[in-house]
């Protein structure tokens, strides 16, 4: 069959399907903005094909539609690149895209005959997410307003398409009940044979005033935090201030935080040019800042290290899509420490395989990291049941991709999907009592 992916900085979540369908022996286009794609080379079968760059929403747009007229312009450009596609005599049976940035806008319209099978990553709402979560960054009247609209491109596209998939069943939740039967969970996957155990791995460092590097290895104190930019959508300011108490009560331990300085969610400090310097402006006099190492972005490598010589992974979020980075840390065998929140309880188990703590306790994050740094062996079984959990529901070979690959020749073939997620098995029995001390 034919396939087109679409997704403006491509490939995105397609980094597994896209290829898989093509070495299956399926006609494979990809087509992404030519700022944004990060592909350097593509295997036997795949074609690349870039649009142009957008232009964004008119200077005097009002603030709740600019994010629309950005997602018009979009969804244009791609309509103008599968214009092109057709007089190269390339018409796509399915077509897999995100919505979410309105390139999937038109697809339906110049492919009427085309299976729209659409990415569903998150549906906004005003109450129970990340919108008014957090009472320190309370929601206005205004996001009230501004949300709405928001979702008008993903209506669009749930409108516009055949099925949808979602990577976990929170997220599927998140969207209009009138859809929902038309959504399949099936995780990205995590490719665990990547993503491992390694005992003889090392992360090198350079404490802050140091002019000799830090070698730490599996075995050591070591805390990690791992974002894309440090933010309070994913707990940074929690973490930050939990690190004085902690550092105090482990004399030992050595925080290592990934994550850049931009802001993914939610809008940018006022008094600050980032996070990272008002928290540490607000905590910095009280850390041992030669223990407190951020690395900034690293490449994947080095954040598989840092996963494989971690001793306690803390991983916070609002009520907001879930991180890879979790999943990653989990299928490496990381004693996880979490939030207590909807999306993360899907996967961690309270004394199962990690820990659950209050979003909004730094006191509870430290007292708990503490604990777990001070007899490891003792929470062992936590890190084996946490790799167990992505082997058995989150595997990208043997669950994840076969279902994604599935879903797809399903609707080719106008057979109705299967709603259950792959790896789903009866509700689990009750968790273990937590540790305690």
């Amino acid at each position: 069959m034919k396939l087109l992916f679409v997704h403006q900085n491509f490939p995105g979540q397609y980094r597994h399907l896209a290829p898989a369908m093509a070495a299956a022996g399926h006609e494979v286009v990809c087509l992404g903005d030519d700022a944004n794609v990060l592909v350097q080379s593509l295997p036997p079968g795949m074609a690349m094909v870039r649009y142009p760059s957008p232009a964004g929403a008119s200077p005097g747009s009002h603030h709740y539609v600019a994010g629309f007229e950005a997602a018009v312009r979009r969804g244009q450009a791609v309509l103008r690149a599968c214009m092109e596609l057709g007089r190269q005599d390339f018409t796509p049976d399915v077509i897999c895209a995100h919505p979410g940035w309105g390139e999937a806008l038109f697809l339906k319209d110049i492919y009427p005959q085309a299976k729209l099978l659409a990415y569903l990553e998150f549906f906004y709402n005003t109450r129970g997410q990340d919108v008014g979560f957090d009472p320190e960054f309370p929601g206005t009247l205004d996001d009230t307003f501004r949300i709405r609209i928001k979702n008008s491109v993903l209506l669009h596209g749930l409108h516009a398409m055949d099925w949808g998939v979602a990577p976990t069943r929170w997220q599927a939740q998140r969207f209009p009940a009138d859809v929902r039967h038309r959504i399949t969970t099936v995780h990205d996957g995590v490719d665990t044979r990547m993503v491992c155990p390694d005992l003889a791995a090392t992360l090198t460092v350079t404490p802050e005033g140091a002019s000799t590097p830090l070698t730490l290895r599996p075995g050591d104190e070591v805390v990690t935090f791992v974002n894309r930019n440090l933010e309070p959508y994913r707990g940074f300011h929690t973490f930050m201030r939990a690190l004085p108490e902690l550092l105090r009560r482990r004399p030992n331990a050595q925080v290592v935080i990934l994550g850049g300085d931009e802001v993914s969610y939610g809008s940018r400090p006022t008094d600050h040019p980032h996070y990272r310097a008002q928290y540490l402006a607000e905590v910095g006099a009280h850390l041992d800042l030669s223990r407190v190492h951020f690395l900034g972005k690293v490449p994947y490598a080095t954040f598989l290290s840092v996963l494989r010589v971690s001793a306690v992974h803390v991983y916070l979020s609002y009520p907001f899509v879930l991180s890879w980075s979790l999943m990653e840390a989990m299928a490496a065998g990381c004693l996880v420490v979490a939030s207590d929140t909807a999306p993360v309880r899907e996967v961690v188990r309270h004394g199962h395989n990690g820990l659950l703590v209050d979003f909004f306790s730094p006191g509870q994050l430290a007292e708990t990291v503490a604990a777990a740094l001070e007899n490891p062996q003792r929470l062992e079984r936590l890190r084996r049941r946490a790799r167990e959990t992505i082997l058995a529901r989150y595997d990208l070979e043997t669950i994840c991709l076969p279902a994604q690959m599935r879903l797809i020749e399903d609707l080719a073939a106008a057979r109705p999907p299967s709603r259950r997620p792959p790896g789903s098995k009866p509700p689990p029995a009750p968790p273990e009592p937590a540790p305690t001390e």
